[in-house]
């Protein structure tokens, strides 16, 4: 599942882009055409998109960034322009490699279930940041993290013990271990 934080995260960013936006001047072959507001067309498609995305419908939040582009590609983009073009075309892309990983966001929240990742990010960066600062005087390898990664997933999943009983048959778990454990990550 994509966390909805992230998702949300490249919206903004390109929500503000938007905002620095001027309108092109109006046509003058077209003297009855009403002056497009460029920025706030864009904008309203920005929020359409972020509601199809919280609502787990894929198909219409691509259309809408495929809208996107077209508008965006002109043959001479201003700066910011250009820009937003860029972030419009690598959101679409992220949107359509992660396809299967975006769920209805609105519905999981209703049902009580996790949108968001941050809880998995917070526990890696609890178990291994500390020791892959430079200030301090051990570093963990990648490998290394990784390993104590798994060890600490399988403690948190409380399947750990089983491991162990695999790889040692006459190995017994002993609760009060986890009971002195627990008193001593509270000190």
């Amino acid at each position: 599942m994509l966390d909805w934080f992230h998702i949300t995260m490249r919206i903004t960013v390109m929500t503000n882009m938007v905002k620095s936006l001027r309108s092109p001047p109006p046509d003058p072959d077209l003297p009855s055409s009403p002056p497009v507001d460029l920025a706030a067309d864009l904008g309203k498609q920005l929020k359409r998109l972020k509601w199809f995305l919280w609502h787990g419908n894929v198909f219409r939040a691509l259309r809408i960034t495929g809208d996107l582009l077209v508008d965006l590609d002109v043959e001479e983009p201003s700066v910011s322009q250009a820009k937003l073009l860029k972030a419009v075309r690598e959101f679409d892309g992220y949107l359509r490699a992660n396809t299967a990983r975006i769920p209805n966001y609105g519905e999981r929240r209703r049902a009580g279930e996790a949108i968001s990742t941050a809880f998995v990010e917070s526990t890696v960066n609890q178990v291994i940041s500390k020791r892959m600062v430079k200030k301090q005087q051990m570093r963990w390898s990648p490998r290394g993290a990784h390993l104590l990664l798994q060890v600490r997933t399988r403690v948190l999943n409380d399947t750990l013990t089983n491991d162990y009983q695999r790889w040692y048959p006459s190995f017994t778990h002993t609760p009060q271990a986890d009971a002195l454990d627990d008193q001593l990550a509270a000190a």
